[in-house]
């Protein structure tokens, strides 16, 4: 009993001897929280980077716009085609969408493999691979005369200006394929199908990175779905972005899914501070050197590399198998990721370890297995720390975009490394949820991989296409042709001339009602005006300064609300209510008791007499005051100031809204001539027309209106 206890002593010592001996050796690769915390705000920085016009060109997460603007809703139907480009292996797949909303897809899928003759030979041979494989899995499924979309998942950084086409940026992984780079992935393998043109019958409709097609797949299971990682040969993220954030893409409606590129973080210089000897020995040695550098400490192309340069330099140190080296050791690519999967298991983890040292020639001792077991937790923890760093900045930004104080989301997840490593999905969640305390995250595994996505992206797109026709449809009958809008230009000019003129006015439907403002701001305008503006449901007061020969206005003004049953009472009510918030304004502004000039801009159909002077023709917009139609609305309002008997003003101009709006512009812009207001509400046109004379009483009420009157105003 006592030779058990003394054993179970001795190896908790040597484990404990062992994991502070790799400790010191990997100090640099154990990250803390705060160090966590900060690679996640440089990481948000790098995020609004690549989505600004302007920064995207020198940022090195490109943050790539999909357009793919909607997730599944369970509506998509039909059969689809998918191919999947990008790992070691190449995918097709025939998904069979239910209908009905029951969110059932059946599958029929066929591998092929990927030779690196053809993924790192000539562009035209890939693709014409590719178009042979597809060739090959139809005629087996006996698809060959069916028309089918296809969605494409391609696993490289692509600039999409469409769903359907897509530049290819950057190789990445072990693909390195000629004359490929700067051409649109999409036309190459359409140029490619046209030898088997007598028997594919094939619509590209969607072209998506393996993150999305990861997003669409979890989105069909869980609509709360909205970002997608993958850790694998390689990671990468993405997630539904704000229209309104992406400088990148034209409208500000609604959301698209960005791809992130995650990869390349670092590319920069801005990792450097955390990159060790071990990732730049990597690097160094890797087919794009100085790139993709924060995917060569995370994923799982590189993991078992940099376990193998880390045990090597620790051999040489004499810190492992006693100072031996073997020369399997030696040779680049030996320990594979699957590798330290395998030693990081959690019962038969040693012994596994011991076996695959073994199978390097080396000779093991209990200590080197504990130490190196080690060394891939260090090495995997670090990779999952990192991808948990950058997931919590995109959470952070989705919970701000939305303004949440808490958010509740779904990160559909993927790639062989999360899916193989015993410890890693624990670990990354862990340390997620600890970054971002304020967000719910599910963590749901791709069980279908990317290509299923893609076909759901072109599921979607098939749906979101149907769906467009019959919008269109319904839309054509507001479509006009060039001779509707010219028969309509022509119609409008006879009506001007109807309204224009005396025998015909009372007919004319456009009623050219006289404004009697004769002249437009010269610069010269100064003084302290007040200015009331109704209109909608909402009533403006506004005091402006006008200052001579510098055309500088400037403005103080205050909105109050006009209640429905102020709008639908009596006109009485009405104009005191409005002389109630003109009173409230002068209090406000400390003008209690001024006497100034004021315009009126008063937006319903009048008849004027004079620039002072406006009978209320009707009501429109939902005003349905009593006593009003027929009636001087100046005088209504200079009768209301009379009933306060509070404060003088001297009202001085009435005008329509579209009058304001060409006098506004006119002090900004001489040439300008002509007012239109197309609104929510309403719309109207006004234009200057010449005259061969104006009368001097009402020229004069004008320059009184513009210049301010009296120099004390």
């Amino acid at each position: 009993m006592f030779a058990v206890h003394l054993m179970a002593f001795y190896f908790t010592k040597l484990k404990e001897d062992q994991i502070k001996k790799v400790d010191r050796f990997l100090y640099h690769m154990r990250l803390s929280d705060e160090t966590l915390l900060d690679i996640m705000a440089r990481f948000q920085a790098e995020m609004q980077k690549g989505l600004g016009k302007d920064t995207n060109p020198t940022a090195s997460v490109k943050m790539l716009p999909t357009f793919v603007r909607a997730i599944p809703d369970g509506s998509e139907n039909g059969e689809f085609l998918s191919l999947d480009l990008g790992g070691s292996k190449f995918r097709v797949l025939k998904v069979q969408v239910s209908e009905e909303g029951k969110r059932n897809v059946q599958m029929e899928s066929q591998f092929y493999p990927t030779p690196n003759e053809i993924i790192r030979g000539n562009g035209t041979e890939l693709f014409e691979y590719v178009a042979d494989c597809l060739a090959d899995f139809m005629k087996t499924k006996e698809l060959m005369q069916k028309k089918l979309p296809l969605g494409l998942t391609f696993s490289f950084p692509c600039k999409q200006t469409k769903l359907e086409e897509g530049v290819l940026l950057s190789w990445t992984k072990k693909f390195k394929a000629r004359g490929v780079q700067g051409t649109d992935v999409v036309s190459s393998l359409t140029n490619a199908m046209r030898k088997h043109k007598q028997d594919l019958d094939v619509d590209i409709l969607a072209l998506v990175n393996d993150t999305v097609g990861t997003m669409m797949t979890c989105a069909y299971d869980d609509p709360y779905c909205e970002v997608g990682v993958i850790i694998g040969t390689g990671t990468n993220a993405c997630y539904m972005e704000d229209m309104s954030n992406i400088e990148l893409v034209e409208g500000d409606e609604g959301r698209m899914c960005i791809n992130t590129e995650w990869g390349a973080f670092g590319d920069d210089g801005a990792l450097e501070d955390i990159r060790t000897e071990f990732d730049q020995e990597l690097d160094l040695g890797s087919l794009n050197p100085g790139k993709q550098l924060f995917e060569k400490m995370i994923s799982g192309l590189y993991l078992g590399e940099l376990v193998r340069l880390i045990l090597l330099k620790m051999a040489k140190a004499g810190l492992l198998f006693g100072g031996e080296k073997s020369s399997a050791l030696h040779i680049k690519g030996k320990i594979e990721t699957r590798h330290v999967a395998a030693m990081e298991k959690y019962k038969e983890g040693l012994a596994n370890t011991r076996e695959i040292l073994t199978d390097l020639g080396l000779e093991p001792s209990e200590a080197d297995c504990i130490a190196v077991q080690h060394v891939c937790t260090i090495v995997s923890f670090r990779s999952a720390n990192l991808c948990a760093a950058a997931l919590a900045a995109i959470l952070t930004r989705l919970r701000e975009n939305k303004k949440l104080v808490r958010l509740r989301t779904t990160v559909g997840m993927d790639g062989t490394l999360y899916k193989i490593h015993p410890q890693y999905p624990k670990r990354l969640h862990k340390v997620v949820r600890k970054l971002v305390p304020n967000c719910d995250v599910r963590f749901l595994l791709s069980e279908s991989g990317s290509t299923k996505g893609a076909a759901m992206v072109t599921a979607v797109a098939s749906r979101v296409q149907a769906q467009r026709k019959q919008i269109d449809k319904v839309l054509a009958l507001f479509q006009l042709t060039r001779e509707q809008l010219v028969g309509i230009r022509d119609k409008m000019r006879v009506e001007f001339e109807y309204g224009l003129k005396r025998d015909t006015h009372p007919l004319a439907t456009v009623k050219m009602l006289p404004t009697y403002v004769c002249g437009m701001p010269d610069g010269t305008e100064k003084g302290k005006f007040l200015a009331l503006d109704l209109g909608g449901t909402n009533f403006r007061v506004l005091l402006v300064k006008i200052r001579s020969g510098r055309r500088s206005v400037r403005m103080y003004n205050k909105i109050f609300t006009i209640p429905l049953e102020i709008m639908q009472g009596t006109g009485e009510e009405l104009f005191d209510h409005i002389v109630q918030c003109i009173a409230d304004f002068l209090d406000y502004m400390g003008l209690k008791g001024a006497q100034l000039p004021l315009g009126f801009t008063f937006s319903f159909p009048c008849r004027q007499a004079s620039i002072d002077k406006g009978t209320l023709i009707e009501w429109t917009k939902g005003f349905k005051a009593t006593d009003c139609e027929g009636e001087d609305v100046v005088d209504m309002l200079r009768e209301a100031i009379k009933r306060r008997n509070e404060f003088d003003l001297d009202i001085v101009a009435v005008v329509n809204d579209t009058v304001g709006t060409m006098m506004t512009c006119g002090y900004e812009d001489r040439n300008c001539e002509v007012g239109l207001i197309a609104g929510c509400t309403g719309w109207r046109r006004v234009g200057k027309k010449p005259r061969r004379e104006e009368g001097s009483g009402l020229r004069n009420r004008q320059q009184h209106v513009l210049h301010g009157g009296d120099e004390e105003h």
